[in-house]
């Protein structure tokens, strides 16, 4: 349990938080909200007492423990499995199985449990660290954008696995999706305020709108009486038969107070420069095959026509070749066979990994979008800083002093500015907030060109893909048709029986001299109970990820049609309930099997 009473922060004269409270019960998992800069991460920092709040408590029970996924990387040893056994707890150190199916959920193959953490690139090494975090299963466990590193595969059984914590949860991710099929319950930071309700994120947005125009008719209300009180004052003042009335109406002035205007809250400013393109087919692509060393080729005799209308999507693990095939349409790289054949009048809005790269540390905001668009007039520049969320002061930050977040903007904003009829984007969503995610969303609706993006937000994909480049099992293709297509035509059914197979291997390989035959038939038997369960369990989480889907685009349909979706949502999710519970049982009977020379 934790409980925060009347907690201020601030930092100069800024205010993250002003007077606010919030308990977390037993068993809540906490989806927590709010604008870039609102304080997220802050918050994070005050529970696990990186911080110190301005005023005010914030209260965590005795041997009460609190887990934090941290990009801070350091590893003491020597192996990948070694290092995330680390996190096992001191009275199952043994349980080595336990670190090597997490990390094999996470995505590391039987093989990379032998090799370095050093060997492996970024996104790995935070994948290590998830690993050690979730082994140590503490009373609170709180992830940052847990999902930014993960792929598909390792988003959904992420997904699986934090819907089985059956301790404290506070999670911060762009991906709406991934939060709403997890979390119980929904706290916002607003206005330096925390607001907190039972259910999703669609839940408390509308309940803030709701608040917020209440607020606004009343204090307008409120405006139009004082005004006329104010009038009857001003008119009778000097009237001695009526001092009695303006003495009674001054008192009631008094009496009312004022209600702030509330301050319009800035939007991400999405809008793609769009040029015009009559031809059909941006670019061709043929027989393309690349790899960056002879022993291993990533992508092998791709062909695609991009069209004006397309919306592609690249799905896949990660390290498959994804982000390369962006970077070999970009012309970062050169093709090893193939050619890449651009419309002369194609022009490409490039946004990948290496973008923040390109900025110049010396230079400010303002003048790096002055650099790309000399031709553009003072106040241009200063809305397009303003648009990515750098008003007034903050457009005359200097980009060394900028974080990974905002540089992302910069480089966003940079792409805004840029006359394009060809997006090429790299996974632009990892350092947005939701509602960002969704103006991002209606954007690339409203653009008139290609786009070509590397994302593994699922709601992303169920809404953008009218294509697909998928790199799956080693080999690329292009499939003809939307994501759900793929999900019912060929899915991730091979990839998740590899994965089990893996778990599998390595679980018989770790007790397999300490089991005697009927303990290894009893195990075998739980598991495949558990892989049973665990089946139809995907089957509803993705009927349940349909039926939410729908429910985002709420705006075009009827109360009906709102009032037979959600009954349809809370059937499923009432299917999984029950599945989870039958699930936890078998985990726990799982758990409790012992060899025989650890029964006595």
């Amino acid at each position: 349990m934790l409980q925060i009473h009347n907690l201020s922060l601030a930092f100069g004269a800024q205010t993250l938080f002003d007077d606010v409270s919030l308990t977390i019960n037993g068993g809540e998992r906490i989806g927590l909200v709010g604008r870039n800069g609102s304080g997220k991460t802050t918050l994070f920092k005050l529970i696990t007492g990186e911080l110190e709040p301005s005023s005010g408590h914030l209260g965590l029970p005795k041997n009460y423990s609190v887990g934090y996924l941290k990009q801070h990387l350091k590893f003491t040893e020597a192996t990948v499995l070694a290092e995330a056994c680390l996190g096992l707890r001191v009275d199952e150190k043994d349980q080595v199985w336990k670190a090597e199916k997490i990390l094999s959920g996470l995505g590391f193959s039987e093989e990379e449990f032998c090799k370095s953490p050093a060997e492996f690139s970024g996104g790995f090494q935070v994948r290590l660290n998830l690993a050690k975090v979730l082994l140590a299963e503490p009373h609170l466990l709180l992830l940052d954008e847990p999902t930014n590193y993960l792929d598909i595969i390792s988003i959904r059984w992420l997904t699986r696995f934090l819907k089985r914590w059956s301790n404290e949860l506070i999670i911060i991710t762009h991906d709406r999706n991934f939060m709403n099929s997890i979390t119980t319950h929904t706290v916002a930071i607003h206005r330096q305020k925390i607001k907190k309700v039972k259910g999703d994120t669609i839940k408390i947005f509308e309940q803030i709108a709701v608040e917020e125009e209440v607020y606004e008719k009343t204090r307008s209300k409120e405006e139009k009486r004082r005004e006329e009180t104010m009038g009857f004052i001003n008119r009778f003042r000097a009237s001695a038969a009526r001092a009695s009335l303006v003495q009674s109406r001054v008192k009631a002035l008094e009496k009312m107070g004022t209600k702030e205007e509330l301050v319009k809250i800035a939007d991400l400013g999405f809008r793609f420069n769009s040029v015009r393109f009559e031809a059909q087919n941006l670019m061709r692509i043929n027989n393309l095959t690349f790899g960056y060393t002879d022993e291993r080729t990533l992508i092998e005799n791709l062909s695609i026509d991009i069209s004006k209308k397309d919306r592609i999507c690249a799905i896949g693990k990660n390290g498959k070749g994804k982000s390369t095939l962006l970077r070999l349409l970009a012309k970062e790289l050169v093709p090893k066979a193939g050619e890449i054949i651009p419309h002369p009048n194609c022009q490409l809005g490039y946004f990948g990994q290496t973008n923040i790269e390109r900025l110049h540390p010396g230079l400010t905001i303002e003048e790096e979008f002055a650099k790309l668009r000399p031709d553009l007039s003072y106040s241009n520049i200063r809305r397009t800083c303003g648009a990515m969320m750098f008003p007034g002061d903050l457009a005359l930050k200097r980009i060394a002093v900028l974080s990974g977040g905002e540089k992302s903007r910069v480089s966003l904003g940079k792409i805004l500015l840029s006359s394009t009829n060809m997006l090429l984007l790299d996974e632009p969503t990892n350092h947005l907030d939701v509602e960002s995610c969704d103006s991002m969303i209606a954007a690339l609706d409203e653009f008139s060109g290609a786009v070509v993006i590397v994302t593994h937000s699922e709601m992303f994909l169920h809404h953008l893909a009218n294509r697909l480049i998928v790199f799956n099992e080693d080999r690329v293709f292009v499939f003809e048709g939307s994501y759900q297509d793929f999900l019912d035509r060929v899915g991730w059914e091979a990839a998740a029986r590899q994965s089990l197979k893996v778990k599998t291997t390595n679980l018989a390989k770790t007790r397999k001299q300490e089991l005697e035959a009927e303990y290894h038939k009893k195990h075998k038997e739980l598991h495949t109970k558990i892989a049973k369960v665990e089946k139809q369990l995907d089957r509803e989480a993705l009927a349940l990820d349909g039926v939410n889907h729908k429910l985002v685009n709420v705006t075009a349909l009827n109360g009906d049609e709102i009032q037979k979706l959600q009954i349809l949502a809370y059937q499923h999710q009432q299917i999984l309930d029950s599945g989870y519970k039958e699930l936890e049982l078998l985990i726990a009977e799982l758990d409790k099997i012992k060899a025989p020379d650890q029964s006595a």
